[in-house]
């Protein structure tokens, strides 16, 4: 039996924010997240990583950047950055010139320490014990 897409799109992507911490990256996603993606990518260079590293805000005024974004990006709230829009792997170029690990960086967005990230991952993962759905409570 093959299943096909429903014809609301956005309703059926919608709904995965039913699940708790789950971020879809839709279109809408990436259209909101063009610039910050870009940003991001400018840090594969050296000489930009050299220049964001010496003055963050100044670099970041280079960019068409809301304050939101400029802000959770100095505070290096990827959570925030994911939210508004944001891509993971081109994230990892920010915290890779912060000299951080995927997993150094990923344990910071769960409430975790690296050990006990590491650790929750090397048990399985996290629990889908409430971590299924915001509004059945499961």
């Amino acid at each position: 039996m093959t299943q096909t897409m429903p014809r609301d799109v956005a309703a059926y992507l919608a709904e995965f924010d039913d699940i708790p911490g789950t971020r879809v990256y839709t279109a809408r996603r990436a259209r909101q997240g063009y610039h910050l993606n870009q940003f991001a990518m400018s840090l594969m260079k050296e000489d930009n990583r050299a220049r964001f590293l010496a003055d963050q805000r100044a670099y970041l005024d280079e960019w068409q950047l809301s304050d939101e974004i400029k802000d959770a990006v100095i505070a290096r709230d990827y959570n925030l950055l994911l939210d508004l829009g944001g891509n993971i792997y081109f994230l990892a170029k920010l915290f890779s010139t912060d000299k951080l690990s995927f997993q150094d960086a990923v344990s910071t967005m769960t409430g975790m320490t690296k050990d006990e990230y590491f650790a929750m991952m090397v048990g399985g993962g996290r629990s889908p014990h409430g971590n299924r759905s915001i509004k059945g409570g499961y």
